[in-house]
Formats: structure tokens, sequence, C-alpha cells
């Protein structure tokens, strides 16, 4: 059965309950968790296991291909399997994790709808993150009128919506088609799609803010050279 992913329906759910179902070595495997376990340049969530009086740190966790397992803090005590346990996310650090994972999308779309360009990586940690473009020469203006236009579009306060879509549908869309065509397994017959609406569509597993006024502000801090034609943009957001 595996876990059951909170975070993929509710991102804003801090607290919840859970049963453990395996503990050990590799992690600790809950029931229920909205621990974000990593993926698409977002880091997994930390935070804390309650349980019997006791606390376990979390400071990391990973998926495979049925269960997220949460990684403890060295020397904290492992909850034995059908513990009843209290998860809690901390909150700041994935507040500001969502605020700069929709700031990236935001930064993308801009960017394919003005230039058409296409992102080849990406990275972030709260309120910091990076975006790599195939742009062999910057045009005139280019670090300003992107730095603007995204801030246009934050105070357009545009809803951000996540959906599941059949896969053919979803690859009908061109950004989707261009920007994961080596992204999405083969077997998945559904694909997350997460929209700016108006603005970004892609194909994502992370977490997000609910409209593009929540990302608050994007500053562009530099544009980097990173060889062979790539170019990389480095936001930050306000605390």
């Amino acid at each position: 059965m595996g876990t059951l992913r909170l975070e993929l329906s509710d991102p804003t759910l801090r607290e919840w309950d859970a049963t453990v179902l395996a503990s050990g070595e590799d992690g600790i495997v809950l029931d229920r968790s909205a621990f974000y376990p990593g993926g698409g340049g977002q880091p997994p969530d930390e935070g804390v296991l309650l349980w019997s009086g006791v606390e376990t740190r979390v400071v990391s966790a990973r998926k495979t291909a049925d269960d997220v397992y949460l990684v403890p803090a060295d020397g904290d005590p492992l909850p034995p399997p059908a513990t009843a346990v209290r998860g809690a996310i901390a909150d700041d650090r994935r507040s500001r994790l969502m605020r700069t994972h929709s700031a990236l999308h935001l930064l993308n779309g801009v960017v394919w709808r003005d230039y058409g360009l296409l992102v080849t990586s990406a990275g972030m940690e709260p309120l910091e993150g990076r975006m790599d473009f195939d742009l062999p020469d910057v045009p005139e203006g280019f670090r300003n009128h992107v730095q603007e236009s995204c801030n246009a579009e934050i105070a357009a306060d545009r809803p951000v919506v996540v959906r599941a879509m059949p896969r053919d549908e979803a690859f009908g869309i061109e950004q989707v088609a261009v920007a994961a065509r080596d992204l999405v397994p083969a077997h998945l017959t559904e694909v997350r799609i997460v929209e700016i609406v108006g603005l970004d569509v892609e194909a994502d597993g992370g977490t997000h803010v609910a409209s593009t006024k929540q990302i608050g502000r994007i500053d562009i801090v530099k544009v980097e050279n990173k060889g062979k034609g790539f170019r990389r943009l480095r936001i930050r957001l306000p605390e």
C-alpha cells in the first residue's frame, strides 16, 4: 500500500497523526506523511515526530517507489513499528521553500513566454534559487526586463493550480512536452501538473503557494555564464 503522501493534496498541512509501518537503519516509514521527500530541485522537509512523550527529529526524507523514508537525527530514538506518532513539519522552512519553488516556476514562465528559452536545470534553498537556460547571447536589458516582468506577474495575483492530467493530455501542452519530455517515466499514465494560470504550465511534484502574490517579490541578483551557451539566473526573495 505504501505511504499516503498528504503534502501532494494539501501543501499547507503542518501537523497530522500517523502510524509507524517500519523503522530501522533505512529510516522511518509512516502510513501517512506530509514530509516532502525532495525532488525537482526542492530539498526534503525537516521536522519532528512526537510519540510516547519522546521527540524524534527528522532531518531529511527520501522517496522509494511506494514509501517515504524519514531520516532521524543521529542518536535520536526510533519509534517501533505500530507506534502512533504525531508528525510536524518545520513550518518556516517549508513555507519559504514553497514561495521559492513557485517563484522559480514564475521565472520559467516569463522566460519561456518572452524569450522562448528552455530551462535546463534548477535548484533552491529557502528564499534563494537558480535556473539555468540555454542562452548563448544575453539580450540587452535581459535581467531588468525579466525581473520587472516577474514582479508584475506577482502583483497580478495569478492563481497557482495543481491537478492530475492524463499523460496524453498533459503532453499535448507545448511547454510540458518540451520541458518534461525526458523527465516523466514512461509508465505513468497521469502527470501532476502545476499551473500558474495564464503564464506557466509544468509537470512537477513539489509544494507551492496558492497564488503568485504570496511569493512576495523576486530579485534577480546575478546572471552567470556557465559555459557552452548556458546562463544561470540566481534569484532571492524577501523575508
